[in-house]
């Protein structure tokens, strides 16, 4: 199942001012970035926190899943949907944490043949 738009929008209400965040649909589903970077990814209407171990420390109950087949555990969140302040501040902290994205390498023009 796909994740609805409703649900992202949801999402980004609820973290608005966590910081300058986007999403990417991937699949069918999305990814969300905050500061350009993947903090996160929205499958099938749940939302999965990429995993640190000081994130897990301000949970109080974690539940770890894959967001789609072949995946690796992320947190799976699901009353912290419904807490602003604490998923904002957990974007946040996701943001400072994982490193930014190695730049794409330019790509040559190729002579003509």
């Amino acid at each position: 199942m796909a994740t609805d738009l409703s649900f992202v929008e949801f999402v980004l209400g609820q973290i608005r001012h966590a910081g300058e965040l986007r999403y990417k649909k991937m699949f069918g589903e999305y990814a969300l970035y905050c500061d350009d970077k993947v903090v996160a990814f929205l499958c099938d209407n749940q939302f999965f926190l990429k995993p640190h171990p000081q994130l897990k420390a301000l949970l109080t109950h974690v539940t770890e899943a894959p967001p789609y087949p072949g995946a690796k555990n992320y947190f799976l969140l699901i009353d912290e949907l419904d807490q602003a302040d604490q998923l904002s501040a957990l974007i946040q902290l996701a943001s400072r944490l994982f490193p930014a994205p190695k730049p794409k390498p330019s790509k040559k023009s190729r002579p003509l043949q």
